[in-house]
């Protein structure tokens, strides 16, 4: 049963007793302080935007396209907390419309010849490869000003992001164009997030909750009556993540030599032009022309554009493992990642490592 919503449990207690001093009172310095700023009211309009979903569903006067879509994302946040034992609170029965297509839109930066990212750290998510902005327009700001430092440099819109379960998050109306199975496995990853998070792991965080969005995927398609999923979108993918895996590896190697700024320059270049014409290739040969990925890479390349991929699927292997030792038995499951996740960060790794390496091959999904 839904709770009481109680004012959306009084504001979340009142912005979770001020969002920490407001991030310490925006941490300190100008720049901080607006960056800060943004932040907290950003996430405090979002809160205010909320509404119950099953209000939504039982208005007639709402568009009908949009209460069927939060009907069926009803169900299957009820199986995330009855089958898949994710957290049993408000978080994705409530709907905010945001009027924009993404909630918030990403920064990534790196040297012009390096793929070390540009770290940021926060009081609650901990370090970070990027910084958010709640305006589109703020994160074109800041990245001119990063590329005038030489950096290269990405923006990435983001449909949806959890807090953690610091507050009850909302299905965004930035979701609305997704079918009901895609916006199901929203809710089973972000769920996942509140579930178990491990400070300043992302590799770890994604994989974990990765992983439990496709094997949750699998048991919703199952309790539904649905045939399995034939599993290409997913092996398409993998394969496409490894291309910039390959890349990001040569070019590692080739900022490692001594080279002068105009040789690295057109190297680098040439890399990029190798992962368009290998991607062509596979394209062309395995994927039937599906052309999925065409706007992505054959948008401008650089550095900070390849820093995302390998984050979410580089443990999944070991998830999965993981999950078969323990007879697919969610409650064991999750007290053995918690383990995982106390474990220092080497031997965390260690483990994982170990884990992948014992799996056997990926059922489709």
């Amino acid at each position: 049963m839904i709770r009481p919503h109680s004012s959306h449990r009084l504001l979340d207690r009142v912005f979770r007793f001020l969002f920490p001093g407001l991030l310490l009172l925006l941490l300190n310095g100008c720049s901080s302080a607006a960056y800060y700023s943004q932040l907290v009211d950003g996430q405090l309009r979002l809160l205010k935007a909320r509404e119950p979903i099953d209000q939504v569903i039982a208005a007639p006067a709402r568009d009908p396209a949009l209460r069927a879509h939060l009907a069926q994302a009803r169900e299957a946040r009820t199986f995330a907390s009855v089958h898949l034992h994710l957290p049993d609170n408000e978080s994705y029965r409530l709907y905010a419309d945001i009027g924009r297509p993404f909630v918030v839109w990403n920064v990534f930066a790196t040297p012009e010849f390096s793929l070390a990212a540009q770290n940021h750290c926060f009081p609650i998510a901990g370090c970070v490869a990027y910084r958010g902005y709640y305006s589109q327009g703020a994160a074109r700001g800041e990245a001119a000003l990063q590329r005038l430092k030489g950096m290269d440099v990405a923006i990435g819109g983001v449909e949806a992001y959890s807090t953690l379960g610091w507050f009850n998050d909302p299905i965004l109306s930035s979701m609305m164009h997704w079918g009901d199975e895609r916006l199901a496995t929203l809710i089973f990853h972000e769920l996942a997030h509140q579930r178990f998070y491990v400070k300043d792991d992302t590799e770890f965080n994604e994989s974990f909750a990765t992983f439990v969005e496709q094997e949750g995927t699998r048991q919703w398609r199952a309790s539904r009556g649905l045939a399995p999923d034939t599993g290409l979108r997913w092996r398409q993918s993998e394969q496409f993540i490894q291309l910039i895996l390959d890349t990001r590896q040569r070019l590692e190697q080739l900022y490692a030599q001594p080279l002068p700024a105009d040789q690295m320059r057109q190297r680098k270049a040439l890399e990029f032009e190798r992962l368009r014409a290998d991607y062509r290739r596979l394209r062309d040969t395995q994927w039937a022309g599906d052309k999925r990925y065409d706007a992505w890479v054959y948008a401008p390349l650089n550095n900070a554009r390849l820093l995302p991929f390998g984050l979410y699927t580089r443990w999944v292997p070991a998830f999965t493992a993981l999950f078969k030792r323990v007879n697919g038995d969610w409650i064991a499951f999750y007290a053995e990642v918690e383990k995982l996740g106390r474990l220092p960060v080497d031997d965390r790794r260690a483990a994982l490592k170990t884990l992948a390496e014992s799996r056997p091959s990926m059922p489709p999904h």
